[in-house]
């Protein structure tokens, strides 16, 4: 087993959230702006002299608040995290799994030595999906019973973890600190033992390649990734339970809303979602690019306000926002309105910060806490014989032109 390890200096090196970083930008900031002043006479070169000074001392100062606001609101950890290009994607991992889990077994008893003390293992690794041939990076946590004799043939339930964008795996260990707060949660008996998958929702280049979790028009197959490739790669290479109330999605932000809109698409796989300051609908803007291509179809395909009202089905669903939230809190609105049985539709508002990520992580326990309630539980495998589709049926996805997308009712 080995750690990922770059060679130099990458993106993901450089802090963002680093006291002693915002304190020596702000510093720099505050000696610059005197100096504009003080050398205003005294350049050889004045255009030249005063120019600089001043678009220094005012570069400085917008960057030293952009710092301040970062560290308030706990947004990007790394310069990496915040282009969208962190390196390497396993950061925060135990070890390197390699091209779809292939090394796991290796790590056997690595993994059962760290579940004896009551902590989970996490793993880097590449999946290449069957349907789409999209290969991305995915980081796993297999819980501290994983490997444990008590549970031989035992199958555990997924959690998949969507990060936000620009975000990719490597959020949920440097920034959510996903993982301690798994161990926590199932150490207390709160979340059963589970498995967590967190894949790459964007690919690369990130830098204005917002996805949205969604089958592009002509694009990228992402919702069929995140949702048929994902599924299927787990249930041939981990020790997962195929019952769809043994499947969860979550995720905060631009993952909040993939989560919510992932299940309410495919309910015959997945029973659980659950969303911090997500909102309902496909955020299009500079980031994202036109992903539907005018076609209202597709777009009303991925609402899920519109799904909820068209397409009932046995799923529970949580959405968080906080109360300064706007958009986050009318979406909730509309989807609660919109949420018909046999749904179960849940929603907290809360006091908050802002849209940033203090905010998610301060809810993070009690998601834990909520999908475990709603989750199944760790099951011998050989207990009962549970189709993969249960008793829930795919509704009609309509033709996007997405390589190997899921299409009307091929699930």
């Amino acid at each position: 087993m080995a750690n990922p390890e770059g060679i130099g200096m990458h993106a993901s090196d450089i802090r963002l959230d680093s006291t002693f970083g915002l304190i020596l930008v702000a510093v720099l900031a505050l000696l610059a702006v005197i100096a504009v002043p003080w050398f205003w006479d005294s350049w050889k070169w004045r255009r030249t002299g005063r120019s600089v000074t001043t678009v220094t001392a005012v570069l400085l100062v917008v960057l030293s608040m952009a710092l301040g606001g970062n560290m308030i609101g706990g947004f990007f950890p790394t310069l990496g995290a915040l282009i969208g290009t962190s390196n390497p994607a396993g950061e925060g991992t135990n070890g390197e799994g390699g091209l779809n889990g292939g090394g796991l077994e290796q790590m056997k008893d690595y993994n059962r030595d760290r579940g004896a003390k009551g902590l989970g293992s996490t793993f880097h690794l590449t999946v290449l999906g069957e349907r789409t041939g999209l290969t991305r990076d995915v980081n796993l946590y297999i819980p501290p019973q994983y490997y444990d004799p008590a549970y031989e043939g035992f199958t555990f339930p997924v959690i998949e973890w969507i990060p936000n964008y620009p975000s990719g795996p490597e959020v949920a260990g440097s920034g959510y600190k996903l993982f301690e707060q798994l161990d926590a949660a199932i150490g207390k008996k709160l979340l059963p033992p589970s498995v967590v998958i967190i894949p790459d929702p964007t690919g690369v280049p990130k830098v204005g390649h917002d996805t949205e979790c969604v089958d592009e028009v002509n694009g990228a197959a992402n919702d069929t990734y995140l949702t048929a490739d994902i599924r299927a790669w787990a249930l041939k290479t981990l020790k997962v339970n195929p019952d769809r109330k043994s499947w969860a999605i979550a995720g905060w932000s631009s993952g909040g809303y993939c989560a919510l809109n992932l299940v309410t698409r495919h309910p015959q796989w997945f029973g659980i979602a659950a969303s911090v300051s997500g909102y309902d609908a496909a955020w299009i803007d500079a980031e994202t690019t036109d992903i539907f291509k005018g076609r209202k179809d597709i777009a009303d395909a991925n609402n899920v306000s519109i799904n909820l009202a068209k397409h009932p089905s046995p799923v529970d669903l949580l959405a968080i926002a906080g109360d300064k939230e706007g958009n986050e809190v009318a979406s909730i609105q509309r989807m609660n309105k919109a949420a018909l049985s046999p749904t179960t539709f849940t929603s907290w508002i809360i006091p908050d910060a802002g849209h940033n990520m203090n905010t998610f992580k301060s809810q993070l326990p009690d998601v834990l806490t909520w999908i475990g309630s709603k989750s199944a539980t760790p099951r011998f495998a050989g207990a009962r014989k549970v189709t993969v589709s249960g008793e829930v049926k795919p509704w009609p996805l309509p033709q996007t032109g997405a390589k190997g997308a899921l299409v009307a009712t091929d699930q």
